[in-house]
């Protein structure tokens, strides 16, 4: 069998194969033995395999034996038998690489043995893929075989409760979409208890058609949002500003790029205006952020041309069609900005309070594996950033499908013409044809012309998924004509109807190429499963998006040259290898662009890593003072190293270092300038620290135990969650403006990392510098309560959004509170009107 398949499928795969087929065979082997065994015996097989993991066996040594038992369960429960290329492919996932089989060679039933040999460390294994509709399918049909085997199987989607979430993690073995694992790791690292987590430590995960979710969404960042509490302050400031400045001195607007900036004068005047030395100063972003979208809003943005004021509301205009655009707001302060040169009611500007891109939430799981048709193009990248090794697995049967050379048409028109007969004869001798196409207009298009053309069809895009499986159901039938974007090419399994393989089985008509040959190979993949008959045609066009950005130029002239008419396609071999050689440009292109993706995301990452770990510290620990008190000490020790940074003892600014201590964490009568005089820095530090310690037994005595560990999470998380979340704001601006740095021959990457890591220590700075404050100045309340800092979140990936509950926010009384000013718990009333009523 080994030199069989070796042979049929060439020498790529040899070596990688041969190791798996050394395995393979050892599991054959034993299929008489597991026959003979009876149904309780073979299920007792469980527990037996999962009592040798608890003694010390590893996972790779009962690979074999629970393989064996797997693909035994299988054939018995589900009347499937694993075939042994689906043993190769399960084999490869065990092993945390990348299993590219075919379509219709059955990769569900493969994932079952890795899933159950992972899932006997009751650590959890979770099988995503790329919808609801695909999680529920395979929970379902491949759980009777984990149940029957004795494993829990858990369905995570977006409607269930937290408890529900919670449940479904628990289980052994886990399935969902990639959006909702990732939303759920968000969240988890926003919660206040950590009984509310609903997740486990990440430990293992099957991916499905990995290509398309560690690729081709590997840009998509999963990004939880919420409004924001900062003040209206901000941008009516920067808005009084903006309106003294004057056109060419102050400030110049290209009108072809829209752009505006301020020149060396207007700079000038904004450091004036807002008292400061340096406008570009680090700790001047969000000002200078500020100042940008108003001299935006001022300069760029028309009234009545862009935007339209109605009933006290900001609305924008669309540029092409002229309506306006109720509901759309513009985003990154832009439209506050605008509020406020108008005089409006300044909104809440929404926030990111948490995101992550799919490239780093996987490579945090502790192994990852993954499946799909086509994944070969992609297998350096795969190589590169998630260390899995593409391993192409020989199909079951020979493929037969007929791929036919691409017919290429001088005009859209000529070719949808052509394509439109094509389905037409093929419809009329009831041969079943998928069309695919590459975005919802063009499949509208083709609907409408063989409406025209009398040809019964079903759509399958957007805009009617919800009627997907049975759509799919009916794609292999006899006379059937199914028209669909790349979403029919994912995870679907269009089995051919009675008769069907008699008049040449599914063909499939691309209607375009896509910019990826890996779509390409989804699309003609849904033809010619397990040997069945096929065809497979694509229909180009001199005009379509690919063939225009690659020079078709000089091949629409010479069919010019040669009269060729709309309707007279072309078969050039050397057009082919010209639209393949677009497309690997194209791929090449994109996988740099996701490698800088990912290096910038990795300076957030590495920051993340820090933070989401020092929360779960807080959330886990039950006593808190150690770390409340080195955070103290730090910012004593940074603060009395400030004002003492002078060589010459007598410059040494002890005045102004005792009124720094008095607003922070003493009281005036605790400590003067003349008590530090005569002391080394460090000195100064330890006698400031004596007294902190002192104040802290003082308030541990005044309050119960249970009051004072709560008071201390309750400042931690909050302060924690408000500078982190203001950091990924920060962040998001600098990274938005840090590519102009390369007009000064400057690597804009390198830049990004260096004062990413300054905004970063600053933030952790201010953190411990807030919660010395709090933590030696606030006054503690009876009725403490751990509340979210950001209200209204909702998570979004690719336009998918999700509110949840508004909460309240944290409170915490501090003695400066004035009855007039702004509540401290956000909620926009005078403190007189909120909180200041208790008091």
């Amino acid at each position: 069998m080994r030199q069989l398949l070796t042979k049929v499928f060439g020498d790529g795969n040899a070596k990688q194969l041969k190791k798996l087929e050394k395995i393979a065979d050892q599991i054959e082997e034993l299929e008489p033995k597991m026959q003979q065994l009876s149904d309780h015996a073979l299920q007792e097989k469980t527990e037996e395999f999962r009592g040798r993991y608890n003694q010390g066996e590893s996972l790779d040594d009962m690979l074999v034996e629970a393989y064996a038992v797997a693909r035994e369960a299988a054939k018995r429960v589900l009347g499937m038998r694993p075939f042994y290329v689906q043993l190769l492919g399960a084999i490869a996932l065990h092993h945390g690489d990348i299993a590219e089989m075919k379509t219709g060679e059955g990769k569900t039933l493969a994932s079952t043995m890795p899933a159950y040999l992972n899932g006997l460390t009751g650590k959890g294994v979770h099988i995503i893929t790329v919808n609801d509709y695909l999680a529920d399918r395979d929970a379902q049909e491949m759980g009777e075989l984990y149940n029957w085997l004795g494993l829990t199987v858990g369905l995570n989607t977006n409607s269930l409760s937290k408890d529900e979430k919670r449940e479904a993690y628990a289980k052994d073995i886990t399935y969902g979409t990639n959006n909702e694992y990732g939303f759920d790791y968000l969240r988890d690292n926003m919660v206040l208890y950590k009984e509310k987590m609903v997740q486990r430590p990440l430990h293992f995960a099957i991916i499905d058609e990995v290509d398309s979710i560690l690729i081709d969404e590997a840009r998509t960042p999963l990004i939880i949002s919420g409004s924001q509490k900062k003040s209206q302050t901000n941008y009516l400031q920067a808005d009084s500003f903006v309106s003294t400045l004057q056109n060419e001195e102050d400030y110049t607007f290209d009108e072809k790029t829209r752009n505006v900036q301020l020149t060396e004068q207007g700079i000038s005047k904004a450091e004036q205006y807002f008292n400061i030395e340096n406008l570009y100063d680090l700790d001047n972003v969000s000002l200078t952020h500020h100042v940008n979208q108003a001299l935006k809003a001022h300069v760029v943005m028309q009234k009545d041309t862009d935007y339209v004021v109605d009933e006290d509301q900001v609305v924008i205009v669309d540029q092409f069609t002229g309506r306006l655009m109720k509901g759309r707001r513009y985003s990154d302060g832009l439209h506050q900005a605008i509020e406020a040169k108008e005089n409006l009611q300044i909104q809440k500007e929404s926030m990111t309070l948490a995101t992550i891109t799919f490239q780093n939430f996987f490579r945090m799981y502790e192994k990852i594996s993954g499946m799909t048709g086509t994944a070969k193009t992609e297998q350096e990248e795969f190589r590169n950033i998630y260390n899995m090794d593409v391993i192409s697995i020989p199909t079951n049967k020979p493929i037969v499908r007929q791929d036919n050379a691409d017919m290429i048409y001088k005009s859209i028109e000529g070719k949808y013409r052509a394509l439109v007969q094509d389905i037409k004869e093929r419809n009329a001798k009831g041969q079943p044809v998928l069309v695919g196409t590459v975005a919802v207009e063009t499949s509208e298009v083709i609907a409408n012309l063989l409406k025209k053309a009398g040809v019964k069809h079903n759509v399958l895009n957007a805009k009617n998924h919800f009627r997907e499986a049975e759509i799919i159901l009916e794609a292999g039938q006899k006379g059937a004509v199914t028209i669909a974007t790349n979403m029919a090419g994912r995870g679907t399994d269009i089995k051919l109807g009675d008769g069907v393989k008699e008049l040449g089985g599914l063909a499939v008509i691309g209607t375009e190429r896509h910019e990826s040959r890996r779509i390409d190979n989804q699309l003609r993949g849904r033809s010619g499963r397990q040997g069945d008959p096929g065809l497979s045609q694509f229909y180009l066009a001199m005009e379509d998006e690919l063939m225009r950005r690659f020079g078709s130029d000089n091949m629409r002239a010479m069919m010019d040259r040669l009269g060729m008419e709309d309707d007279q396609p072309i078969e050039s071999k050397m057009v082919s290898r010209a639209v393949e050689s677009a497309q690997k440009r194209v791929e090449g292109n994109n996988f740099d662009a996701r490698k800088q993706l990912l290096a910038y995301d990795d300076v957030l990452r590495q920051q993340r890593d820090i933070i989401y770990a020092q929360r779960f510290e807080v959330l886990d620990s039950n006593h808190l003072r150690e770390i409340i008190e080195q955070m103290i000490h730090s910012t004593v020790e940074r603060n009395v190293a400030g004002y003492t940074i002078d060589e010459e003892e007598e410059n040494w600014d002890l005045e102004g270092l005792a009124e720094y201590l008095h607003a922070t964490v003493l009281e005036p009568d605790e400590l003067s300038a003349g008590k530090l005089k005569g002391k080394e820095p460090e000195e100064m530090t330890e006698l400031v620290m004596e007294i902190v310690k002192r104040k802290y037994d003082q308030r541990e005595e005044e309050l119960s135990e249970e009051q004072m560990r709560e008071f201390e999470k309750v400042i931690l998380l909050r302060t924690v969650d408000s500078k982190w979340m203001d950091h990924i704001d920060q962040m998001d601006q600098l990274r938005q403006g840090i590519h102009l740095r390369a007009y000064g021959q400057t690597d804009p990457l390198q830049e990004y990392q260096t004062e990413g890591f300054s905004m970063f220590q600053d933030m952790i700075g201010n953190i411990e510098q807030e919660v010395a404050k709090y933590a030696m100045k606030a006054q503690i309340r009876e009725n403490l309560q751990r509340v979210e800092v950001a209200s209204g979140t909702q998570a979004i990936a690719g336009g998918n959004q999700k509110k949840e509950k508004k909460k309240p926010s944290p409170y915490i009384k501090k003695d400066e509170v004035g009855r007039n000013e702004p509540c401290p718990c956000g909620s926009g009333k005078k403190y007189k009107n909120c909180h200041g009523k208790a008091v």
